[in-house]
């Protein structure tokens, strides 16, 4: 018994003594996403996440632009491979959009139309739509505007806005998804994203090559707030989520309470139905029920490849040919997708709790292509 207590005693001791070191050098983050994550009985982060984080409200407007249902709604089952990968995958949300409808939907897992999930790193695309509006309003002279003109302390660089867009920049980031001393993790629980991100330097030639880094979309919507003097999530709503009837307001969580900062390279919580618009605003040139909300030129090259060595990537958004056919994308972590091919006038959108294990950062994964193939067997049939 005494050597039992022994070893609590020292267990508890050395226990503090982890903790209170990890505070002196500034990596307390790691206790609060230990707490998020682990203490919730998770792995990794989550999709439905936002209750633990302070969030900002993206506001819908009063007038809902619903999505017309389709004549022949569900009217074909999930192919069994299609089945067998969500209950897989854990799927929440499956939708497939034919001639701006919806053709089949299905919820799993207790969710619904209405459920918030998190965007992950779909939000990178919606934050690079905020600079083409922001360009569009004025507010950004445009992508070739310096990144100094709006933080002085990068007037070594020549990165550009366009270059944090395209992922281009050149920062000092490592994009990594499961060491607690990652900068990513860093950014994603820490209470100062901004002292985070300001302290990554550039340190290869911007403007060059592509490499994903979650780093680049934070600076970028830093750098939008500043220079519209609006939040983001103000902006966005203004911009985009009243305009395009979204159902629902959203949640764009902060990094914390005092310093009230988006996280605008993930972390959008809203459902697939508002999601899916985005796909639409793309497919149709910046274009909803005939008001220009974005540019149309800017449209079209946040889904054009910026580097020919790198087709996957344009100014936000992902590409990827499957079943001989071209798609342009919204992706997040654990599998959030607006997957669109716009010559078909097909979207499709798949919400869950994890991705194929093939997973690798900033590569597509199996997944992808599956979800193309059995939507599209499903549309023959």
């Amino acid at each position: 018994m005494k050597f039992l207590k022994k070893i609590l005693k020292w267990t508890a001791i050395s226990l503090t003594l982890i903790i209170l070191l990890l505070y002196i050098f500034d990596y307390g983050y790691i206790i609060r996403g230990a707490k998020i994550v682990y203490l919730t009985g998770h792995k990794t982060a989550f999709i439905d996440d936002y209750p633990y984080f302070e969030n900002d409200t993206i506001k819908a407007g009063n007038h809902t632009d619903a999505w017309p249902i389709h004549s022949a709604y569900n009217s074909v089952e999930p192919t069994n491979k299609l089945a067998t990968v969500n209950n897989d995958w854990g799927t929440i949300a499956f939708l497939i959009f034919k001639n701006d409808s919806i053709w089949f939907e299905k919820y799993y897992d207790g969710f619904n139309e209405h459920s918030k999930t998190n965007s992950f790193s779909m939000a990178k695309s919606i934050t690079t739509t905020l600079l083409g509006k922001a360009i569009m309003d004025g507010y950004i002279k445009s992508l070739d505007q310096p990144i100094s003109d709006y933080y002085p302390q990068y007037d070594y660089a020549k990165t550009t806005v366009g270059d944090l867009a395209s992922m281009a920049s050149g920062l000092d980031w490592v994009e990594h998804y499961t060491s607690p001393f990652s900068v990513t993790a860093r950014a994603n629980y820490d209470d100062d994203l901004a002292e985070t991100i300001l302290n990554q330097k550039v340190v290869e030639e911007p403007g060059k090559t592509f490499k994903y880094l979650s780093g680049n979309t934070q600076l970028l919507g830093m750098i939008i707030q500043k220079a519209t003097g609006k939040s983001l999530s103000s902006y966005l709503s203004e911009s985009f989520w009243e305009p395009m009837g979204a159902s629902d307001d959203a949640l764009w969580q902060l990094d914390d309470s005092k310093h009230k900062l988006a996280k605008a390279f993930c972390c959008i919580s809203s459902n697939a139905r508002d999601f899916a618009r985005f796909g639409k605003l793309y497919k149709d040139y910046g274009k909803w029920n005939g008001q220009q909300l974005l540019d149309s030129a800017y449209a079209v090259k946040s889904v054009t490849p910026r580097f020919k060595e790198s087709p996957e990537y344009g100014y936000g958004w992902w590409m990827k040919d499957v079943i001989g056919k071209h798609f342009f994308m919204m992706r997040g972590h654990l599998g959030q997708y607006v997957i669109v091919q716009p010559d078909d006038n097909v979207m499709i959108v798949r919400l869950g709790h994890r991705k194929s294990p093939d997973e690798g950062v900033g590569q597509f994964t199996k997944d992808i292509s599956i979800y193309i193939e059995e939507a599209y067997k499903m549309l023959n049939e």
